[in-house]
Parts: C-alpha cells; structure tokens; sequence
C-alpha cells in the first residue's frame, strides 16, 4: 500500500459555522465551501493548509455517526485521513494483513473521493481513512 501523504484531518463541529470561525477568524485560513453527503449524514467543509486540510464535520441527522461521536465525547478531532493512490489494492493488502476494516469495499465521501475507514481496534483506537483523490 502506498501512502501518499495525510489527506486530511476530519474534526467532529456541532456547528460549522461557528467552529470554522476558529480556522478563519483566529488562524487566517480560507475555507472552501460547505458539502452536504448525505449518505453519511453530514455537512463537510475544507479549510485547506499546505497539502492537507480541515475537515469540519456537522451531523445533519442525530442517527449519524458525527452526532453519536459528539454525543460521547464531544467536539474535536474524529479520523486523520491518508491519500493513498490505489484504494482497492490497498483494503485487499489490509485484509490480506488482517487488518480489521469498517469497509471491505471503498464508498464515496465529500469532493468525490474514493474513501473506506480501518477499525480503530486495528490502530490503537485511531479512527483512519483510506481516501483516493
């Protein structure tokens, strides 16, 4: 599996608007849109920083797994994010190394990434991301 570089780091908001203020406002970052994916039940929105970024993520649904993981432990950082060039190959490489996956099969996420997450019972109870761009 080759890792290209950390994608992105996915922060868990109640409020994109009021937690991007701390990006934009406090850091001087831009903030490029918001996006709704509704098969996750959320909206995202991308502050950009060098090669990575933010991602702020809002439940729209309290069914959602954003509203579950503030519901437990509160706003702040939920998944870091890897870019990796092949996803397929990459979750095959996994299971064949035992490797413990919330998704056998990549699914779409925000900016139309390819994108499949690893258990955290896998990573030290790191929540992390597999994304092709």
């Amino acid at each position: 599996m080759k890792t290209l570089k950390i994608d992105h780091i996915g922060v868990a908001v109640k409020s994109i608007e009021e937690a991007s203020k701390i990006y934009t406002e406090l850091l001087g970052l831009e903030m490029h849109g918001i996006e709704e994916v509704q098969d996750q039940k959320v909206k995202v929105a991308f502050i950009p920083v060098g090669e990575s970024e933010f991602e702020l993520l809002e439940a729209t649904d309290p069914e959602s797994s954003i509203a579950k993981f503030i519901e437990k432990r509160g706003e702040g950082i939920q998944h870091i994010a890897l870019r990796v060039d092949d996803i397929e190959k990459a979750l095959e490489e996994l299971k064949q190394k035992g490797v413990k996956l919330i998704d056998e099969k990549p699914r779409y996420g925000a900016g139309g990434a390819k994108i499949a997450f690893i258990h955290p019972k896998s990573t030290n109870g790191v929540l992390i991301e597999l994304c092709e761009r």
